[in-house]
């Protein structure tokens, strides 16, 4: 049985979709183990799947002035005398990282005990940490066909996103009961991302008299986020998070509108879904999810609205007009074959082992 170590962190985005892989690395006889940060949302999220776990000592890896980048570069040291130790003790036959600054002393300790690194790259443009590991991989598997261009072209491959089996087998009945709705209008759900989005939020709200003329809604507005004041709509449900519920959710969908991290969009479009994307602005991001979502609208995938000129107008606007050209938007998914991305990513794992 060949061990795989996988790695990233951070943010949920660098680890669902390792946690996507597990299966298929199972099936094709991968024994697995997980390294992350000490108390990351990565150990939280890789326990509850059974996967052995191990933390190390990181620092963020940052381009702007603050206090601690004094003291994170020892913590990254310490991180790869620990990785490297780990590594040496446990022998994986080859490392799988997802990113995040919690990947790098991972990928520089297998480098330096020659044992192969296959890196995803899930935005359009690589994040800092995959810039430092790629020139130590063997293989780089990518999301977004323009990605292409920053990745050495003798070892990178366009995969997609692996994204969890398990939202594709959503039914749309259990999703409106979820919600206490009667089927007898579209559902248009909202993402507001991990943390909520309050300027979606906002706009959201102040469009329900609008919105709700033609649909209903099933608002995921994040912790901390929901609203007393509209606890008791006809028609509207606030949700802080929802877990095992999402997959009936997105399969009872017609319209999602959502922030345009490269994970919940690649989910999205896996899905089939018309949607709505509102990236976060350059004043609170590297400018990746304006990339990201600018992508999906080229291709047909989705609309596009820009922080900037959300409003309760441009909001209803954006999404009616969306509904009414659902077809169009579905079409353009299905043409871009948005399947089988983690079996992909699992049979190049395979082959840089030559399995």
């Amino acid at each position: 049985m060949k061990k795989i170590l996988l790695t990233g962190g951070g943010t949920a985005g660098h680890v669902t979709p390792n946690i996507a892989l597990i299966p298929y690395l199972k099936e094709a006889g991968f024994e697995i183990e997980y390294m992350g940060s000490y108390d990351g949302i990565e150990k939280t999220l890789i326990e509850q799947e059974g996967i052995p776990y191990v933390g190390i000592s990181s620092g963020k890896l940052r381009r702007y002035l603050d206090l601690k980048n004094l003291s994170d570069p020892f913590r990254i040291l310490k991180g790869l005398s620990e990785a490297k130790k780990y590594l040496k003790a446990h022998k994986p036959d080859i490392v799988f990282s997802k990113g995040g600054f919690v990947s790098v002393p991972v990928i520089f300790a297998a480098s330096s005990l020659n044992i192969p690194i296959v890196i995803h790259e899930s935005d359009l443009s690589p994040g800092l940490a995959n810039k430092l590991s790629i020139p130590k991989a063997n293989m780089v598997c990518y999301n977004f066909p323009e990605t292409k261009k920053y990745l050495p072209a003798d070892k990178s491959i366009h995969t997609g996103l692996p994204v969890r089996r398990e939202l594709k087998q959503g039914d749309p009945h259990k999703g409106y009961a979820f919600c206490g709705f009667e089927e007898d209008k579209p559902l248009l759900m909202i993402i507001g991302g991990s943390l909520g989005a309050v300027k979606v939020n906002l706009a959201v709200r102040a469009a329900l008299p609008e919105l709700l003329a033609t649909f209903h809604i099933a608002h995921i507005c994040g912790a901390g986020k929901m609203d007393e004041e509209y606890q008791n709509i006809d028609g509207y449900h606030q949700f802080e998070y929802v877990s095992d519920e999402l997959p009936d959710l997105f399969a009872a969908a017609s319209v999602i509108v959502s922030r345009a991290g490269a994970n919940v969009i690649y989910e999205i479009a896996t899905l089939q879904k018309p949607s709505v994307l509102i990236p976060l602005g350059i004043d609170q991001s590297r400018g990746d999810q304006i990339l990201n979502a600018n992508s999906f609208k080229q291709r047909g995938f989705a609309e596009v609205l820009l922080e900037e000129n959300l409003t309760k107008e441009s909001l209803y606007n954006d999404v009616v007009e969306v509904y009414a050209n659902r077809d169009s938007y579905i079409e353009a998914i299905k043409a871009s074959e948005q399947n089988d991305s983690a079996q992909k990513v699992c049979d190049i794992i395979c082959e840089v082992l030559g399995m």
